[in-house]
């Protein structure tokens, strides 16, 4: 198995590494909300520069998700 690599990811690509058997949008859709329930994380992430028309996660957007989530 590999490990998990902190690095840019596109949107429904990091969403497919969580959730492997949903067709893209549906596992960014299922992201984006496990992101809106966690506290504080869509806040966090949006000082981070994140907006809605965000295609990508920087390398920090996607090691805080992943310290909130854990790692896919």
């Amino acid at each position: 198995m590999n490990s998990f690599e902190i690095r840019t990811y596109g949107r429904t690509e990091l969403a497919q590494l969580y959730c492997p058997n949903l067709c893209p949008e549906s596992a960014f859709r299922k992201l984006k909300h496990w992101i809106d329930l966690y506290p504080g994380l869509r806040d966090d992430l949006s000082a981070m520069g994140l907006s809605p028309r965000s295609r990508t996660y920087t390398p920090a957007q996607v090691a805080l998700i992943a310290g909130a989530l854990g790692e896919p």
